[in-house]
């Protein structure tokens, strides 16, 4: 049987490796899409759907992440950059034809479309399959990462569309789905992946290294039923995790987000990328320069810097000197002079501990810079872990989606908000992430403990504080550092370019 059909051989290694200049900024990378004949009866074939989708899934448009991320009161956009709507958006003021929204809506979307077509491709393979069950391993893996991609999207617009197709005329006809159904969507697929998955880390993985496993889509529905508010699905779901025995916190804090972190037991789900361990030649990267320093020292000499447009807030960096955090700061957030003197104005700071310094503990030194005066630990990699010859900011480091650090934290909120689970108590999760950085054991932990302590464990990932905070309408920590928020900012407005197109979008407005 042969068929006319569109098929994704993006091959992992083959990516094009984004530019390290500004000048990408306003040219968002073009998805590709390949179309060839294929003969489904060579089912031996029937992986590369499944490889397409993992490919896509990890080439990450670079404006994403930043977009999703920015508006909690842990992080900042850099300022005096070429980028002021950006800068914008982080201050809650929203700009209806900015670049950056239609990028990440189309971007993301259309990866979710070709979430579609590896499922409907692996469907042609399966009739002709002798293990029918693999094919439908290999569809459950893709709908865990469709609905990753989902959450996010959900999350950023409020109601969106549900596509069930790869057909991107669907939209032309297509309801929108409110958050709420588009939550509870994103958990009953779940639902239907979990007992098609193995039970292992993804790391365990020998035929998909690093690839999905039940537990990775047990934590995508965790999450979904985090934003529903079923905190006794959430703790379903996590206990499960927890029971299974298989996670374990990466001891060291600090190393978790760079090269020793790469497919930690800790993590269960990742952005893969890689230089082959050589110096020059292919590679896939994330463009980890939006976050880096345009001026530094680096312990490597000509290891390139960054553009220095994602900044730990000060709020933040004040919130973790005032709990005596040190191991988990010292990670998340890199110093230059200027914001060291600067959190010196005020007088309760006045006198800093001796270890908050420019120079990082790999002895790469952050000099001041226009655009920010501190850098996200979370998106450094040390000069010395590159592979010599490689000179990227940030080359061959990974970017974690979901850490087990989180999973429990979930856990301890559901349970602190009246969700019950034999797998493990409020305080023994909350404790085990509390000790992994040196930190005294609770009794008793609150749900605003809970809070504070994902706070202090997750600021910079994934936008994750912004979302808690909105969740439970909890807004005036929003409203900071001369920023006004009320709830009519909590989504942003749907793109013009895609009200141009969609009807059904120019008559929601902005309004979700």
């Amino acid at each position: 049987m042969k068929a006319k059909n569109k098929i994704f051989k993006i091959a992992a290694f083959s990516l094009t490796l984004l530019g390290t200049s500004c000048e990408v900024l306003d040219n968002p990378q073009q998805n590709l899409v390949f179309v060839g004949d294929t003969n489904y009866t060579l089912t031996e074939n029937m992986v590369q759907p499944l490889i397409g989708a993992y490919a896509e899934f990890q080439n990450r448009g670079w404006e994403q992440f930043p977009l999703i991320a920015v508006r909690g009161d842990d992080v900042n956009a850099g300022g005096l950059g070429d980028q002021p709507q950006f800068g914008d958006t982080d201050r809650f003021t929203y700009t209806v034809d900015y670049w950056m929204y239609n990028s990440v809506w189309q971007g993301i979307y259309g990866d979710v479309l070709n979430m579609h077509s590896a499922m409907e491709e692996i469907t042609k393979y399966k009739e002709f399959a002798p293990n029918p069950v693999l094919a439908d391993q290999y569809i459950a893996e893709v709908k865990v990462l469709r609905g990753f991609l989902m959450l996010q999207l959900s999350r950023v617009w409020g109601n969106i569309f549900i596509p069930t197709t790869s057909d991107p005329s669907d939209f032309l006809v297509m309801p929108l789905s409110s958050k709420d159904d588009v939550m509870q969507h994103i958990s009953d697929q779940m639902d239907e992946a979990i007992p098609l998955l193995a039970n292992l880390r993804p790391n365990q993985r020998t035929d998909v290294t690093g690839g999905v496993t039940r537990h990775t889509a047990l934590a995508v529905k965790a999450l979904a039923n985090l934003e529903l508010k079923n905190y006794q699905a959430v703790a379903d779901a996590t206990s499960q995790i927890i029971s299974a025995n298989l996670f374990t916190l990466e001891p060291d804090y600090y190393e978790l987000f760079k090269i020793p972190g790469k497919l930690n037991n800790e993590n269960l789900l990742e952005l893969q990328y890689t230089d082959l361990g050589q110096g020059s030649g292919n590679q896939t990267s994330y463009l980890f320069a939006f976050f880096g320093p345009q001026t530094w020292t680096p312990a490597v000499a000509g290891a390139g810097g960054g553009w220095g447009f994602y900044e730990p807030s000060m709020k933040y960096i004040k919130f973790m000197l005032n709990r005596g955090e040190q191991e988990r700061l010292l990670t998340s957030v890199i110093f230059t002079n200027r914001g060291i003197n600067a959190i010196k104005e005020d007088p309760n700071f006045a006198t800093l501990p001796a270890w908050i310094s420019n120079t990082t503990p790999d002895n790469d030194v952050f000099q001041d810079y226009s655009r920010a005066m501190f850098a996200s630990g979370k998106h450094y990699l040390p000069s010395n872990q590159l592979t010599p010859g490689r000179t990227s900011y940030g080359t061959n480091k990974n970017f974690i989606c979901i850490r087990y650090a989180e999973v429990l934290l979930m856990h301890a909120e559901a349970l602190t908000r009246g969700a019950t689970s034999s797998a493990m108590t409020a305080d023994a999760a909350v404790n085990l992430v509390r000790g992994r950085v040196g930190l005294g054991d609770l009794t008793g932990v609150t749900s605003q403990q809970v809070m504070d302590e994902k706070f202090a464990e997750l600021a910079m990932e994934w936008g994750t504080r912004y979302y808690d905070l909105i969740r439970l309408g909890d807004l005036a920590p929003l409203s900071y550092d001369g920023r006004t928020f009320d709830a009519s900012k909590t989504y942003l407005p749907y793109p013009q370019a895609q009200r141009d197109q969609l009807a059904v979008l120019r008559e929601a407005g902005s309004s979700n």
